[in-house]
């Protein structure tokens, strides 16, 4: 009688002549993504000679480099010892990161259908989803926009299925069970449910993006005029 399978280990792919890519199991899990994110620390400690950029994401990480000027053998060699180290202990929790949005309206058009398809009012929708700390688990799609989860089960509503020309920037949606906020005016699919007069992006900054891929997250409901007063735009009618 077979005994129970093991897990397959971390294994590393290349992408190209110029990418290399440490591939952890294919779930979405705070601890797979931990592993993903020490690896990516990692090799950014290391300071390998032209490596271009390091793209942790839920499972995985992307290290990019010039073959012309890195050690593609020493690379690997560093992220298989990387990848083979067990989950990280003993890291602090990072206190939670406030994001204040205005929910429905003009700004959450989006946020009717959530409650319809949750079976509660609006106000029940907004409860749940500011009432999780949520985990960064990656940045991608445009600059500063970073995946967060999990949404409670409820309100897991599925993406549109033809998506938005223009979705306005800073705007708050749900995908299943990822939320995240639109850094700037871009097409998409998500179920917009409110809007953040904060910038998830901002080149003015020393550090553009306000969210970085392990850090927490809690929404925080405000009015249309405590809006209106943090952006410096006019409320919505």
């Amino acid at each position: 009688m077979r005994g129970p399978r093991a897990k397959a280990g971390p294994r590393i792919v290349g992408a190209g002549d110029s990418t290399l890519i440490v591939e952890f199991e294919a779930r979405v899990s705070p601890a797979v993504n931990a592993r993903a994110l020490a690896v990516a620390r990692a090799i950014a400690a290391a300071g390998f000679a032209g490596v271009r950029d390091i793209v942790p994401t839920y499972c995985s990480v992307a290290v990019s480099f010039d073959p012309l000027r890195t050690d593609v053998t020493a690379l690997g060699a560093a992220l298989e010892e990387a990848a083979a180290r067990p989950a990280p202990r003993g890291r602090r929790t990072p206190a939670p990161i406030e994001i204040p949005v205005c929910y429905g309206g003009t700004f959450g058009p989006d946020l009717p259908e959530v409650a319809r398809r949750a079976g509660c009012p609006e106000e029940e929708v907004v409860r749940l989803h500011t009432a999780r700390v949520y985990r960064v688990y990656m940045l991608g799609f445009v600059p500063g926009f970073a995946y967060l989860g999990r949404v409670d089960d409820r309100i897991a509503v599925p993406r549109h299925a033809t998506p938005r020309v223009r979705v306005p920037a800073r705007s708050v949606g749900i995908a299943g069970f990822q939320t995240g906020i639109y850094p700037t005016e871009t097409p998409g699919g998500w179920q917009l449910i409110g809007r953040t007069p904060l910038e998830p992006f901002d080149l003015g900054r020393a550090q553009p993006c306000l969210l970085q891929a392990g850090d927490a997250v809690r929404f925080v409901p405000i009015s249309a005029g405590e809006f209106a007063r943090l952006s410096g735009e006019a409320a919505p009618a």
